[in-house]
């Protein structure tokens, strides 16, 4: 049987690496067929509305051109319409147009090619000019994206500050121009700002994304719908966020952008043409349209008129106006709807074409030859759903066509190749438990017998110890062996049920001291919170032992309690006859190293500032010390957990806020100032124990009378 499983996962894993490599080495005919499925998904979920009417569009439509005459329009037309819009109120103002050249219609012009020489003729580029200045006006332009013999290389002007986070030494993914075509010089300097407005089709000559950032001569340009939303929004700073795999997303300050790799939106489109509000740019020079209707909205100047040539081709139709795809991404980032591609789809794409070969090899070789087909077109169906509900509810874009390719792949050569394997469940079992004793571990491999989920492997861990002060002074007080025994067993119970019912392994006791781990074998959410809660519980539940101790004239049991967080070891270590699942490494010694700590600073819980970090409820903390612990070179943070935020105390608070300025003093060397800030706190304690005031008193005295070189508030403990 586990020969059978072997060859059906090699041959199941065969056939997902050819298709893998077929998606990683020969992508463009998939990808336009996936597109082209993506479309139909589209198509399939219909048009929406816009989720935000942020955004509304002001269009030189036929009717607009033959009222004012072909474009270009005289720019007197046009700093009468940015007036009427900005009387109105409107937020930004966005031209999805570059203004390329100088007006030929204005009368300084005409004048000066006939070379009549008169005073005050209009400019109409300088009345325009003016208008842009005095208006919320972004300007467009667009980059040459290939090298051209003849081809304008100034660079539009940079209001924006770019940040670029976690960026390796480099890493370039950005989308890079040759050129740029500007709008003339008296235009383009006028203006607050401007953005490009390129819109780049896919292999397929459809718009489905749009670039948000361009790279030209080593600086980065915001495209006109980043731009317009960072004005209106009165951002100043872009964040540029990367992973290990390119661009993750762009930030403008709680507004988190995803893009793709290389900083492409990838557009949920709402629907056809005019999905959008559209105004005619004639009724606003007209001043012929309801005010309310763009107040304090984004508006974008753009055309819907077939002569001028700004029309695309998206998911919903072949003819879409160019401006309308800005609008689109606009309320995109408003709404927080996105479509996902990001840096990691495609190793999500990849492992669900491992997942889904494994998993269809193995269902159809366990299923009747007759159920096989019907088996197959559900999955399909499941997965097209999933992939579909994925898209438009939770905004991941998956690959739609390698899904059902694998499904259909592994299926048939499943169902060939199974008539020639036969099923040995029991010798398999026999041979998976022959080397185990634990009880607890048998029951997770007879639940999970296919999975490898026991093999060694490194995972992150939180790993909790605790030990009973003065165990040997109470072992003397209670001499008899069987009152001893009792007695531990009083308080080992409910401290063990405690770690169980919070999801926690035992590993196993030690004397008088417990070891316990969290989120191994099997994946446990906010596993770091889990071994808190329950160290938090096991304080609790000690008051009340204690209470009962007092009543039988026993001995109290106070413990100590540490808790680290970090990557282990983890798998089946032992001998050959006899083994059982554990966890070894740094991290493990390093918890216990803790928890003898405990007694040094006078805590009963204390945790590493990595577990710290993971925590995802609330506590009350204090912090405690920057230490290096006995056989360990790597400086580490100490915090003593005090209890659940939810029994908060304002006099607890304020002694710890008080303590935190002392320990500020103290880390900046200021060593006068902060003794005596511990000695009031040891003085005027409120409810906290004083022993870790008294520990950096005596540092500061030392620190007062030895000065120390290059202070770096790093403890290092001598003893284990």
């Amino acid at each position: 049987m586990l020969k059978k499983n072997y060859n059906f996962i090699l041959i199941s894993l065969v056939i997902a690496s050819f298709i893998s490599s077929i998606y990683i080495y020969i992508p463009n005919l998939p990808s336009s067929i996936d597109s082209r499925l993506r479309d139909y998904m589209f198509n399939l979920r219909g048009e929406i509305k816009p989720k935000s009417d942020s955004v509304v569009i002001i269009d030189i439509d036929e009717k607009s051109l033959q009222a004012l005459g072909q474009w270009p329009w005289s720019r007197d037309i046009l700093s009468k319409i940015l007036y009427n819009l900005s009387n109105a109120q409107v937020a930004v103002i966005g031209f999805d147009i570059v203004f390329a050249e100088e007006d030929r219609t204005s009368p300084h012009k005409i004048f000066k090619k006939l070379d009549i020489k008169k005073e005050d003729i209009p400019n109409f580029d300088l009345e325009f000019a003016q208008a842009i200045a005095n208006t919320p006006t972004i300007l467009g332009y667009q980059f040459e994206l290939t090298d051209k013999k003849y081809i304008n290389k100034n660079a539009p002007s940079i209001q924006t500050i770019f940040i670029e986070k976690n960026k390796k030494q480099g890493q370039n993914y950005l989308i890079t121009a040759q050129g740029t075509i500007l709008n003339i010089p008296i235009l383009q300097n006028s203006s607050y700002s401007s953005g490009f407005f390129n819109n780049i089709p896919d292999d397929t000559g459809i718009i489905r994304s749009i670039p948000l950032i361009i790279s030209y001569e080593d600086e980065i340009y915001p495209s006109l719908s980043l731009e317009t939303l960072r004005i209106g929004l009165g951002i100043n700073k872009i964040y540029i966020n990367y992973d290990e795999n390119g661009i993750k997303n762009l930030q403008l300050d709680d507004l988190i952008i995803p893009t793709d790799r290389y900083g492409r939106l990838l557009i949920n489109f709402r629907g056809k043409e005019k999905t959008f509000k559209y105004i005619s740019a004639f009724d606003i020079y007209n001043n012929n349209f309801e005010k309310e209707d763009i107040k304090n909205k984004i508006v974008l100047i753009g055309t819907s008129a077939a002569a001028l040539m700004d029309l695309r081709a998206t998911p919903f139709e072949s003819i879409f106006p160019g401006v309308e795809i800005h609008a689109n991404a606009i309320d995109n980032v408003i709404s927080q709807d996105f479509l996902y591609k990001s840096s990691w789809i495609d190793g999500a794409n990849i492992i669900i074409i491992f997942v889904l070969s494994i998993f269809t090899f193995f269902i159809v070789r366990k299923i009747p030859i007759w159920i096989t087909p019907i088996f197959i077109v559900a999955l399909i169906l499941t997965v097209c759903y999933s992939i579909y509900y994925l898209l438009f509810n939770v905004g991941i874009v998956l690959n739609i066509l390698f899904p059902i390719f694998t499904i259909s792949i592994s299926g048939v050569i499943s169902l060939v190749i199974g008539y020639f394997y036969e099923i040995k469940k029991k010798e398999k079992i026999k041979s998976k438990f022959a080397s185990k004793v634990s009880k607890d571990v048998m029951e997770e491999l007879l639940k999970n017998i296919d999975n490898n989920k026991l093999k060694a492997q490194n995972k992150e861990v939180s790993i909790f110890f605790s030990d009973i002060r003065g165990f040997t002074n109470i072992s003397e007080k209670l001499n008899k062996p069987e009152l001893l025994v009792k007695y531990l067993n009083q308080y080992m119970t409910p401290m063990s049920e405690i770690i169980i019912k919070n999801n926690g392994t035992i590993d196993k006791y030690i004397g008088d001291s417990i070891m316990a781990y969290w989120n191994a074998p099997f994946d446990i959410d906010n596993h770091a919170d889990k071994a808190v809660k329950s160290a938090l519980e096991q304080l609790t539940k000690l008051e009340d032992l204690n209470k009962t101790f007092e009543e039988l004239k026993q001995p109290k049991i106070e413990i100590g309690i540490g808790i680290t967080t970090g990557i282990t070891t983890v798998g089946e270590i032992g001998s050959i006859g006899r083994s059982d699942y554990t966890i070894i490494g740094d991290n493990v010694n390093l918890g216990s190293r803790i928890e003898s700590l405990c007694k040094f600073y006078g805590s009963n819980l204390i945790i590493s500032q990595d577990t710290k970090d993971k925590l995802v409820n609330k506590y009350i903390f204090r912090y405690l010390d920057h230490v290096k612990v006995k056989g360990r070179n790597n400086p580490i943070k100490l915090w003593e957990v005090l209890s659940f935020e939810t029994k908060k105390d304002i006099q607890i608070e304020e002694e710890i806020n008080k303590y935190n300025k002392a320990i500020n003093l103290y880390e900046n060397s200021k060593f006068d100032e902060a003794i005596k800030l511990f000695k009031e706190l040891k003085i005027n304690k409120i409810k906290l124990n004083t022993h870790i005031y008294e520990i950096y008193i005596s540092r500061c005295n030392e620190f007062i009378k030895n000065k120390p070189i290059n202070f770096n508030a790093i403890y290092e403990h001598k003893m284990k």
